[in-house]
């Protein structure tokens, strides 16, 4: 038989590297199990995450999430970790916002609440709570910690944090670069909602509506429509939504990423709906499988696999287009400025319409309750408005023969159709519709005045149950094989699946299907409980009190919010610290946004880019409100700028 072939990414190539190879080569960081990382909105999304094939998810306690409006409490966070333990998956709370003094001392009773609740990682942006006294728990570094460098990664991990939550910015050459400087898990997001700010460098929010995203309370000014123009006042583009990127998705660079250094896979959307998080997770589940089928040096880190009752599709849960950002560097197609809502998928074009139904020209199946949509026709006459669709939903659906209760006025022929809600598919995931399966083999035995079933599942936990039981010759022993086999495979109800059953002699002895129903419930409830005793959480990493920050100054872009933090930054060489903006101790012009989105990019008037043009400086018009963008670039950065008139309104 042809030995498999394992990918060594130490081994030694038999031709030189061009460059662009070298980038492609595996990094070794140490580990080669994936994490998919899911978010749960709640208990019971987190636990359907877990079953649609999620490694770990995170969640957000009672307080202090960056994510205001999803908060829960640590009895429902002790429910999911009892869960997720079973399956040896993980759940990480969200603890990741600025904190006054005050605030700090209720996050240290509520960390101890939730390592006792079971949580196995705190995901955190405040520096604060390193100074409290905390439990032994692990700790993750948030992305709202603009955690872009080498030098901040290696930083990170001397001070205690084992993951880190990356900038959604980084291209694939600064990811590995970013590996190689630390032993830390790099943790990327792969899905989801895109800020246009980097993590943690916006204030726009607070600046004009006093709510922070630093404080998991972002307006997302960033969608709304907005006016380009120079300072001179010739106006570039109107009405459209410039600081409102597309939607993540990074199917297509899963292996580069893995090639990278990352290893954990993380899905935006902890205030998505529960289809969102089945079909999502379960996409890159299966992408993630196809990957390790093909790369046996790679396995993935809960137990078990994942069957689904419905095949995956992103395009059919919330998403405004997609795009894999930075990814693969600057590319065109990062933004739609047309709306920042779901159009869905493209599903054909208005060929007729009649009194109360239209007809399309499309290849698609319409349901009964399907969600459709469309741009009017005069979207690009309205100014500062988010009116440029309307939707439908379908009351009756025969054929391409669409009926609905309400004809819109706005409907024309050639309009093109957009489904958002595919009523089918939907009705798929509003069932059970998602199991894990974690194969056990079984091995009988005949012992003293009975038998014996030992059960292992090849993953660390076996165990053995007897009975007792008079030895009696079987009649027919093909036939007790066979009631063996009926009988022992039963697990339909429980995770387990049957793979291997030795039953060495036992098949010449007469066993009752009660007595052997009795023996395999004995056995699969006991293995349950191993498996739940057996699990393991993970430890904390080692502080260096000694480690010197990459900077010794912090400006309010570094939010630091407390005397603690500030403690933890002097302490550890920064000499200049700034209060964070939201102390509104910011005075003069601030950049309240910045972005590695570029509007001179995406309107042709980069003078990197075109030759002979002139940058003219811009501006842009949010409501009634005029903002400067200021460019860097040297470093492909474009600042949103406020006026001291402006700043702490």
């Amino acid at each position: 038989m042809k030995q498999a072939q394992i990918f060594d990414p130490k081994a030694p190539q038999a031709l030189p590297l061009s460059d662009e190879a070298r980038i492609m080569t595996p990094i070794d960081v140490g580990s080669n199990k994936l994490e998919l990382l899911a978010p749960a909105k709640n208990a019971e999304s987190g636990m359907e995450a877990i079953l649609h094939g999620a490694d770990a998810v995170y969640i957000g306690g009672p307080a202090f999430g960056a994510r205001y409006s999803a908060g829960n409490t640590v009895d429902d966070i002790k429910r999911l970790c009892d869960f997720a333990h079973a399956y040896n998956a993980q759940v990480f709370v969200a603890i990741n916002t600025t904190m006054s003094d005050e605030e700090l001392d209720i996050a240290q009773k509520l960390i101890w609440e939730l390592y006792e609740a079971g949580a196995d990682a705190l995901i955190i942006q405040d520096m604060g709570i390193l100074k409290l006294d905390i439990p032994p728990i692990a700790l993750h570094a948030s992305t709202q910690m603009d955690n872009r460098t080498p030098e901040k990664a290696a930083f990170l991990e001397q001070v205690g944090f084992s993951q880190v939550v990356l900038a959604r910015e980084l291209t694939l050459p600064q990811i590995r670069a970013v590996a190689k400087s630390t032993k830390m898990q790099l943790e990327f997001f792969i899905h989801g909602a895109l800020c246009v700010s980097y993590s943690g460098l916006c204030n726009i929010s607070h600046s004009y509506t006093g709510r922070s995203a630093n404080r998991g309370e972002c307006s997302q000014m960033c969608r709304l429509p907005c006016n380009m123009s120079t300072r001179q006042g010739e106006t570039i583009v109107e009405n459209e939504h410039l600081l409102s990127p597309k939607d993540n998705n990074q199917t297509d660079n899963l292996e580069a990423l893995i090639d990278a250094g990352v290893r954990s896979f993380k899905i935006e959307g902890r205030l998505k709906d529960l289809s969102y998080v089945k079909n999502i997770t379960a996409h890159y589940r299966q992408e993630l499988d196809k990957i390790m089928a093909r790369r046996p040096e790679l396995s993935n880190m809960s137990h078990g696999r994942t069957e689904h009752t419905f095949t995956p599709n992103p395009d059919k849960s919330f998403n405004r287009g997609k795009t894999d950002y930075f990814v693969n560097d600057r590319t065109d197609g990062l933004s739609d400025f047309q709306t920042p809502k779901y159009m869905g998928e493209a599903v054909g074009t208005v060929a007729s319409i009649g009194k109360d139904f239209f007809t399309v020209d499309s290849d698609v199946t319409f349901n009964n309750a399907d969600g459709l949509g469309y741009f009017v026709e005069d979207h690009k006459k309205a100014v500062m408005s988010d009116d440029k669709t309307e939707g439908l939903r379908v009351n009756r659906a025969d054929g391409n023969k669409l009926y609905v209760v309400n004809m819109p006025s706005s409907l024309k022929v050639g309009m093109k159709l957009y489904r958002n809600h595919d009523h089918s598919f939907e009705a798929l995931l509003a069932k059970p519709s998602g199991k894990r399966i974690i194969d056990v083999d079984m091995s009988l035995a005949i012992i003293d005045g009975g038998f014996a079933l030992t059960v292992d599942d090849n993953l660390g936990s076996v165990i053995t149950v007897d009975t007792e039981f008079e030895h009696q010759a079987a009649k027919d022993s093909k036939r007790s094989l066979a009631t063996l086999n009926k009988q022992l495979c039963k697990l339909g109800s429980t995770d387990f699946k049957l793979k291997n059953l030795a039953t060495n002699g036992v098949e010449n002895y007469f066993m009752p299907a009660g007595v052997l129903n009795g023996l395999r419930r004995d056995a699969i409830e006991a293995l349950t409980s191993a498996r739940i005793t057996n699990y393991v959480r993970p430890k904390a990493w080692k502080r260096n009190d000694d480690a010197v920050y990459p900077t010794n100054s912090l400006s309010f872009l570094d939010n630091v919010a407390n005397q603690r933090a500030r403690d933890f930054y002097t302490e550890h060489g920064v000499i200049h610290i700034e209060d964070a903006y939201e102390l509104n101790t910011v005075t003069e012009d601030a950049p309240l946004m910045v972005t590695r989105h570029c509007l001179r990019y995406n309107f042709n008037l980069c003078p990197k880019e075109v030759p002979n043009i002139k940058a003219e400086p811009l501006q842009i018009e949010i409501g009634n409100d005029t903002l400067k963008l200021v460019f860097d670039c040297v470093k492909c950065e474009m600042m949103v700028v406020s006026d001291n008139k402006q700043v702490n309104k």
